[in-house]
């Protein structure tokens, strides 16, 4: 992978397991990973309106689970549309979708993957957005305007997070 190109990736699943495999094959493939135990944890969420300028975005992938606790990954997805959020490349993962679920989310423009999914379509689905990433996109550092997200990066395990630290440059 182009170091230039390094996708970020926004993670969010309850199931610990999945949530921790999922980053650790992310994070070995050269991917920058924030992953998180359900959506009122994640930063994205948590700040009042999108933080990206025009031409920036916060990620390059959102990957969410449907059921999670306190807010499914509708309704998150949602809240960030709301807020402007510009990462355009969203995905919804679940075991259990209903035909209402899933409509909901191809209205707001989201891959699915069905657990247990297909590893090869899902790394298919970041491969075909690495395509199209260029290297003079600019992410933007979200979490570098969150002191006390930035601080439980380094307790990763105590607030549901697991994350590769970024580098602040």
């Amino acid at each position: 992978m182009d170091r230039n190109k390094k996708l970020r990736i926004v993670l969010l699943d309850d199931d610990d397991s999945i949530r921790e495999v999922l980053s650790a094959l992310l994070t070995h493939k050269g991917y920058e990973v924030f992953a998180f135990s359900k959506p009122t944890i994640c930063p994205l969420l948590r700040l009042p309106e999108c933080r990206c300028n025009r031409n920036q975005s916060c990620a390059d992938a959102i990957l969410t689970d449907l059921d999670m606790p306190e807010m499914d990954g509708i309704q998150f997805i949602k809240n960030l549309k709301k807020k402007n959020c510009k990462c355009r490349h969203v995905a919804i993962m679940s075991g259990c979708l209903s035909s209402g679920d899933e409509h909901k989310a191809r209205q707001l423009g989201c891959q699915i993957f069905r657990k247990p999914f297909d590893s090869n379509k899902f790394f298919e689905w970041l491969e075909d957005i690495q395509k199209t990433v260029t290297p003079s996109r600019i992410l933007c550092n979200w979490f570098q305007q969150l002191p006390q997200f930035t601080q439980s990066l380094q307790y990763q395990n105590s607030y549901g997070v697991m994350s590769t630290q970024p580098k602040l440059d």
